[in-house]
């Protein structure tokens, strides 16, 4: 099940387990679950302080692997094989559950350990899902502390007629106590806001307490990252506010083109950007989200929360987001057929027939992948030509089960009240009306900026970008924007890298001279 060079990496993991883990495995008479137990007995065999045992009456869902805190009754389980992305997942409930130390704050263990009441989270997820491990590890994590909270992650291709009768159809989709709790991306604080009622405004008064910032960065992506480290490197006291760390990079699934890494992939890329701003005496404030910009003698943010924090300058960099259609249906079937990560949701569709918006790179790649996939992909571009690379353009051809339509003008997506039932479009040349019945429409047209709440704050471009000096200042004077939100002409992350450190640069000249 896992070859050599994996059971010895697993080996030395699990050397690091302080208590007994049980592993216990419910099976039915699956090929799926002889892996699931090939993989539970491989397991065990590594450590004297892992034990395995069958009970096929233990789990609702087979088949499954409970991984199980002998010391604490804490477990946690996966339901399917987890493999693919949700490896990760499995080792660190691993170590979790055998008392090895948890990589989170001090005061979110305690918080999370003074959760009352019953949370028996299950967590819809595919295995090519690269947000899903995220989701997955933040609740194994609290049920790794709390006896009284579990989580189950489900791997939704394998387990397929639950999810058509709970008609998702976009992961992580987190269902809490048998009622929708979130989909797509949730960080570990917001789960914990979101049940622990008390939280938001105990955070928010802790806010309020913040000394003055000499810098302040917004947003927690390549660009926030690099400039809180120029900032802190420079001996400021510097903070960093984001609602998720890593912003679009963490959904991103294949990095070839940053330079002197020949691959990698956003949640790694997302996990070193944050453990290196960590390196620094940064003030890390995640899951906090601006909604007001106002310039005094100091410059001031407003958080969701209330809170109000002050600094001599600010650093923007609150990135993008994807573009919408903005087309009657969207928005009804968002999550329920209209989808923006072809690598998380494409499993979810699979022998279905599904339309691409877009002809650009992101379009085109979506299709290729999908296309191995689904039945069938229709790719839809308003233009009249693909601005997808040749090479791309050339492989899509290739396939037998894509079909790209140009000059088309989507007008309205369709469903039956639950789900996706088809797309309308107009033909641009002869103007003619027309339908296409699918199952899932993948939109990828584009980024749009993160700038709603500085309208009337800064000066913003006709496309709401962020209009910046060749230093990176804004319109208000200590104020100062670097990446995506930017007019910076190209969004790429090493470039939105470099915008960070520049912006940081020009802050700490701002304060020098000022």
């Amino acid at each position: 099940m896992l070859d050599t060079n994996l059971k010895q990496q697993l080996q030395t993991y699990l050397q690091n387990l302080k208590t007994e883990v049980e592993l216990v495995v419910s099976l039915d008479d699956s090929a799926k679950a002889a892996e699931v137990s090939e993989l539970a007995t491989e397991i065990a065999e590594l450590s004297n302080l892992v034990t395995y045992r069958r009970d096929d009456s233990l789990a609702q869902r087979k088949p499954a692997m409970l991984v199980r805190s002998v010391a604490k009754n804490t477990q946690i389980t996966f339901a399917g094989v987890p493999l693919g992305h949700e490896f990760t997942s499995l080792v660190l409930a691993l170590l979790h559950s055998g008392g090895h130390p948890i990589k989170i704050e001090a005061d979110l263990i305690e918080q999370i350990k003074n959760i009352s009441g019953n949370f028996k989270f299950e967590t819809y997820v595919s295995l090519s899902c690269q947000t899903c491990p995220e989701v997955v590890q933040a609740l194994n994590i609290m049920s790794a502390i709390n006896p009284n909270i579990t989580n189950v992650m489900i791997d939704g291709a394998m387990f397929q007629d639950e999810v058509a009768a709970k008609n998702i159809m976009a992961v992580p989709s987190v269902y809490l106590n048998g009622e929708l709790f979130s989909q797509g991306a949730i960080t570990l604080e917001k789960i914990i806001q979101k049940i622990d009622v008390n939280a938001e405004k105990r955070q928010a008064e802790a806010l309020k307490n913040k000394a003055e910032f000499d810098v302040l960065v917004v947003g927690g992506g390549p660009a926030g990252a690099a400039a809180s480290i120029y900032a802190a490197r420079k001996g400021l006291n510097t903070g960093i506010v984001a609602e998720r760390f890593g912003g679009q990079v963490a959904d991103t699934v294949g990095i070839e083109n940053f330079i002197s890494v020949k691959y990698t992939e956003g949640p790694k890329l997302v996990a070193g950007l944050e453990a290196h701003v960590r390196e620094y005496d940064v003030d890390i404030m995640n899951n906090q989200r601006a909604v007001k910009l106002r310039k005094t003698d100091k410059v001031e943010l407003e958080l969701a929360n209330g809170a109000v924090l002050k600094s001599k300058t600010l650093i923007l960099s609150p990135g993008a987001r994807w573009r919408e259609m903005n087309v009657p249906g969207e928005q009804e079937y968002r999550g329920k057929g209209v989808a923006y990560c072809p690598h998380c949701d494409g499993p979810l569709f699979k022998g279905k027939k599904v339309a691409v918006i877009g002809g650009g790179n992101s379009g085109i790649e979506a299709a290729i992948d999908l296309a191995g996939i689904v039945e069938h992909v229709t790719v839809l571009e308003f233009a009249a030509e693909l601005r997808a690379d040749a090479v791309l353009v050339k492989k899509a051809n290739s396939m037998g089960n894509i079909t790209i339509i140009t000059e088309a003008q989507t007008t309205e997506v369709t469903g039956d009240g639950t789900r996706v039932d088809g797309i309308n479009y107009t033909d641009r040349k002869t103007g003619e009306a027309k339908r296409i019945e699918l199952a899932g429409i993948f939109v990828q047209i584009g980024l749009v900026p993160n700038t709603e709440w500085l309208r009337g704050a800064v000066e913003l471009s006709p496309r709401g970008e962020i209009i910046v000096d060749k230093r990176g200042q804004t319109s208000i004077p200590g104020v100062f924007a670097a990446g995506d939100a930017t007019t910076a002409p190209y969004k790429q992350i090493i470039i939105a890298m470099g915008a960070g450190a520049n912006a940081s640069l020009g802050a700490f000249d701002y304060l020098i001279r000022h």
